[in-house]
């Protein structure tokens, strides 16, 4: 039997026509009978008190329906986590927090009462940053931080420590991870390098704002949540555990995703449910883009200091870290992420990493696409590069020499599973942006390894056949990269039928079968398999029907481009659609062509790359122009290579971003570039070709060999944009994003 093959070839992604076209349906074009719409009130203070809400103005103005409280809505219960937050009572903590919400007929007319609240504020000592928070001398919890009861992190397959009792302090969490003996190791070294470097917080950057509608059930306590989400079974608990409600009487519908990024996991869901719930109307909130920068989950600023130290041979023999992370005033969890990574990107014996997650009078941090690794990365890419100048040893030597391969320890002690970092630096030696450096005066090359642990989860799926030949897969996930397109790939080639016959059913919390939230690079490695288990089920039911309609054995029976026919007998042939057609007429026959697919992993499938950065450093004036990208990753078996190449492309010049052009900029506790005219990221002119290399080193894990993919990408572009400035004139940045003055400065020092 003759099979046509559909994974392991390019292939369009299914929703890009609709996009393209403007035909995609977003939580913002979402209009309800009777719907209201909301505007935020956002404190402008990092910390204050709450003296007294005057809303008159704001009810005076034509069409405006309410203006609600925290005393509205707050229902006395505390809030511990940012999508757990609905409004500030007594007093703000950060800069951007929503104080009052206006409710109004159109937007036009909510803005306008937003303009009149009048809120007499007390301003409050803050810790705005993370040196006031070191010192203790102001409390962001003077009574304790509050308790989340799970880790946001997690939803990226990181881990939180154990929330051990202490007295109140502005360091929600310290631990340390070790093994061996790093200050023995160090001492004895031949070569030590020691380095501290600072990473601005950054934001996500999606086009489009947080946006959500509320619809009030038929009966107290019901809603439905229509919502630019990342995963709809997160939303739902926390919309439930913020209210009150029971998670039953919460119904999440995602719609189209505008980016993510990590950060759409319902920052602002709870508040607009509890808004439409007061009213009884549905209710729309579009953040504008300043609301969304002020009052979302950036990642956090953080500072690393590295000491790294090795034997005259250049085997590395210690390492030393201490990671400050700045994480606003909620708790986040970035440390286990970071000290995973961090202390398991190189063989090493004695390593120690200390890390102080802080809370600070700014909006809580959260995840961005591989969370802590472009900061982390930066910092030991840059002391791998200074080592192995040093040492007088070729950079891609030094990284041959001492990367981790399966077996050996993370940073959290932890074994790797099979990886294939070896293989993409073997990659590096025959890239043409490697042969050639050295070439030119003020150019350089700049090499960095990353990778991502990566997350997995149980997930369901229930594939069918309808009788026109219209398979359907029925998901719980949300496609926020491209990951249905890759599913139908799947069930196309194991029911052997084209791919345009294939429709994803993307379902909501009460209808799809589980999927955990689209973050962590988990969905494909996660969902494949019960696709893949929902639809071999299928082909068996077909077979059955085959068999049965031709009088045949069932080993003789076969699929082959939408039809079942007898092996050898051209002339015996069906389709799909008709046997589906007799398995739901035939009575006391098999009934209808449906089954569910379940799969859970036993292990992860990790990613990892190797980038190259090519640029030119003016001598003059500091400034750097990148000329030239190359991402070499490990996926284990591309599904759609040509999705995975996107996912690549995008995830390095998100990397090149938080390097070159990305910051937020705070002013006594408030963000001073909170829109896209003074928050500076790259554009399409600013981005270099970037060449995006495969390498298929199979997982023993993922589904077909599949890797993760969308994480990996973003970690290691701003620290081989480090080393390429580093290798152009010879000076070493130590903190992002790099500013020409920043770059001039070092040279006139040098």
């Amino acid at each position: 039997m003759t099979t046509t093959t559909y994974l392991g070839k390019r292939r369009k992604i299914i929703d890009g026509l609709e996009k393209v076209r403007g035909r995609a349906r977003y939580a913002g074009d979402l209009t309800l009978a009777g719907m209201l719409h909301a505007r935020p009130v956002l404190s402008p203070y990092p910390h204050a008190r709450v003296r007294n809400i005057d809303t008159q103005a704001a009810l005076a103005v034509p069409g405006v329906v309410a203006v609600l409280t925290g005393a509205d809505l707050n229902g006395g219960r505390t809030a511990y986590s940012r999508p757990n937050m609905i409004l500030a009572g007594e007093e703000v903590v950060f800069a951007g927090q929503p104080v009052v919400l206006v409710l109004a007929q159109t937007d036009a007319q909510a803005a306008d009462g937003a303009a009149l609240v009048d809120i007499d504020y007390e301003e409050l000592p803050a810790v705005e940053d993370g040196a006031q928070a070191l010192a203790d001398d102001v409390l962001v919890w003077p009574k304790g931080v509050p308790k989340a009861e799970t880790s946001l992190a997690s939803l990226h397959g990181g881990e939180a420590g154990a929330e051990a009792e202490h007295a109140p302090t502005n360091i929600d969490e310290a631990r340390t991870f070790e093994r061996g003996d790093v200050e023995a190791a160090l001492s004895s070294a031949h070569t030590v390098v020691e380095g501290t470097y600072v990473n601005s917080p950054v934001h996500q950057s999606y086009l489009e704002p947080h946006a959500v509608v509320a619809e009030p059930g038929l009966r107290p306590g019901q809603v439905t949540v229509y919502t630019s989400t990342q995963g709809q079974y997160t939303v739902r608990n926390e919309v439930a555990g913020a209210l009150g409600l029971r998670e039953g009487d919460v119904r999440v519908e995602p719609m189209t995703v505008g980016g993510g990024f990590g950060a759409k996991y319902g920052i602002t869901d709870a508040l607009v449910t509890a808004a439409a719930l007061h009213t009884e109307r549905p209710v729309r909130m579009v953040l504008t883009r300043t609301e969304d920068m002020l009052t979302t989950m950036p990642a956090p600023g953080t500072q690393i200091t590295v000491k790294l130290g090795a034997d005259a041979d250049g085997t590395i023999v210690g390492l030393d870290v201490h990671a400050v992370i700045e994480n606003g005033v909620f708790r986040f969890g970035h440390a286990g992420i970071i000290a995973t990574i961090i202390g398991g990107m190189y063989r090493c014996a004695n390593v120690r990493i200390r890390t102080q997650e802080l809370l600070l009078n700014r909006a809580a941090s959260g995840a961005y696409r591989a969370p802590g690794m472009p900061q982390a990365l930066f910092a030991l890419e840059s002391a791998v590069d200074d080592l192995a100048q040093q040492l007088g040893t070729d950079p891609l030597e030094l990284r041959v020499k001492n990367a981790v391969q399966a077996g050996d320890a993370t940073g959290t002690g932890r074994p790797w599973p099979d990886i294939g970092l070896h293989a993409c630096l073997e990659k590096v030696r025959e890239h043409p942006l490697w042969l050639a450096r050295g070439q030119t005066p003020n150019e350089g090359v700049g090499l960095a390894i990353g990778g991502w642990p990566g997350a997995f989860s149980p997930t369901g799926a229930v594939c069918r056949v309808d009788t026109d030949g219209t398979v359907r897969l029925h998901v719980g996930s949300v496609d926020i990269s491209g990951v249905h397109s890759s599913m139908v790939l799947i069930a196309a080639e194991t029911l052997d039928v084209d791919p345009d016959t294939i429709e994803i059913v993307q379902g909501t919390t009460d209808s799809g079968p589980y999927a955990p939230g689209s973050g962590g690079s988990q969905i494909t490695i996660s969902l494949s398999g019960a696709v893949l288990d929902a639809s071999t089920q299928v082909k068996t039911q077909l077979l059955d029907l085959a068999a049965r309609h031709f009088e045949a054995h069932r080993d003789d029976v076969e699929l082959a481009q939408g039809h079942a026919r007898v092996a050898g007998v051209p002339d015996k042939s069906i389709s799909i659609g008709k046997l589906a057609a007799l398995g739901q007429r035939t009575p006391g026959g098999p009934g209808p062509v449906v089954a569910e697919g379940r799969a859970a992993l036993k292990a992860g499938a990790p990613g990892f790359t190797a980038q190259l950065v090519h640029v030119r450093v003016d001598p003059d004036t500091g400034h750097v122009t990148l000329l030239g990208a190359a991402t070499i990753q490990d996926v284990g078996y591309a599904l759609n290579p040509m999705l995975v190449e996107g996912q690549m492309q995008g995830g390095m010049a998100q990397g090149l971003g938080i390097g070159l052009y990305e910051g937020q900029r705070f002013e006594h506790g408030t963000l001073g570039n909170p829109n896209f005219m003074e928050y500076a990221f790259p554009t399409a002119t600013d981005i270099p070709p970037i060449d995006a290399v495969l390498v298929e080193q199979p997982s023993e894990h993922g589904p077909f060999g599949a890797r993760i993919v969308g994480e990996p990408p973003i970690t290691a572009g701003a620290a081989a944009l480090a080393n390429a400035i580093k290798d152009a004139v010879g000076v070493r940045v130590t903190a992002l994003p790099v500013t020409a003055e920043m770059v001039w400065s070092l040279m006139q020092n040098a």
